[in-house]
């Protein structure tokens, strides 16, 4: 199956978490509850291996069994965006390659991480990974403060050349970022939001939707952002932007790290075991626990408030 490169990419999506069984292995039954979870939760697709995956922690074998048992739970339901990039372009390819074979929608790609490359070296990159996938939609991922590279005009314009790049994900902090690519690219190349702290901020700015990491605990929330923003009521908007934000708040005071804190999130809220984290990521403590559970009755508070059934 060839994805359709005319298909438009857009709306909430959130970023797939890593899914391990108790011996911190790839958890088969978990990725494909999880997708199933976000598809009856309404999204319009799931980004698959990218941070929220932990994906530079995985290899290049779990990373195609990850997506292998999302693309098989999703049944053709939703978009999916496989994130395919490793710290050398021979495994990226691989993993490009093998995302093509699935059918999925776009790949996407950071650049190289620790080396400072020339940006014609992160084009050589990005394009070659895109050769491998010569049917499938590219998208650039900006996250300079991860990556430790940022995205300029004058490289995303160099591979605006490639024509199957097809979109960016921005999570630079500037939003007004999001604004400048909008320009660069034209109106009808999409921009995603990838900021969850400014998602409202990002769709003012022109994004095209958005791609992040706290959507899968409280996807009713971006959901209702996302509708109230196109109905044009900003206030309503802000209204649960400042309480998602909140919520973030609490999660990222845990000692844990903060996916672990959100795999927890789900298992009380919903049910689905997803486990803890790989090294060197920090599991929960105890003390964590309170916090979590706090956090996930916050969600449900905020979900009964602006989400009515």
């Amino acid at each position: 199956m060839i994805s359709d490169r005319n298909k438009a990419l857009g709306g909430i999506i959130p970023a797939f978490y890593a899914c391990y069984d108790s011996h911190g292995e790839i958890s088969t039954s978990g990725v494909q509850e999880l997708t199933q979870h976000l598809i009856k939760k309404g999204i319009d697709g799931v980004y698959v291996c990218g941070s929220s995956g932990e994906c530079i922690y995985q290899n290049v074998s779990e990373r195609k069994l990850v997506l292998e048992n999302v693309v098989k739970a999703a049944g053709g339901k939703i978009t999916i965006i496989a994130h395919v990039a490793c710290n050398n372009t021979r495994d990226s390819i691989e993993l490009a390659k093998h995302a093509e074979g699935l059918g999925v929608d776009a790949i996407a790609a950071i650049p190289p991480i620790y080396f400072r490359l020339p940006e014609y070296a992160i084009a050589e990159y990005w394009n070659s990974i895109s050769a491998a996938a010569p049917n499938t939609n590219f998208m650039i991922y900006n996250i300079p403060q991860l990556a430790g590279t940022a995205l300029t005009v004058n490289l995303f314009q160099e591979m605006r050349k490639n024509s199957r790049v097809r979109a960016l994900k921005n999570s630079s902090m500037p939003v007004q970022d999001i604004q400048l690519f909008k320009d660069a690219g034209g109106k009808d190349f999409p921009v995603f939001n990838g900021s969850d702290e400014q998602f409202i901020g990002g769709i003012a700015m022109g994004a095209d939707g958005g791609i992040g990491g706290t959507y899968a605990i409280m996807p009713e929330l971006f959901l209702k952002m996302w509708e109230v923003l196109r109905d044009g009521d900003m206030l309503a908007a802000q209204e649960i932007q400042f309480e998602v934000n909140k919520i973030i708040a609490t999660l990222i005071n845990c000692h844990g790290n903060l996916y672990a804190a959100m795999k927890e999130v789900l298992k009380i809220r919903v049910g689905l075991e997803l486990g803890s984290v790989r090294p060197p990521l920090t599991p929960l403590t105890q003390e964590d626990l309170v916090q979590v559970k706090r956090c996930a009755e916050m969600i449900d508070g905020a979900i009964k408030r602006y989400c009515p059934e």
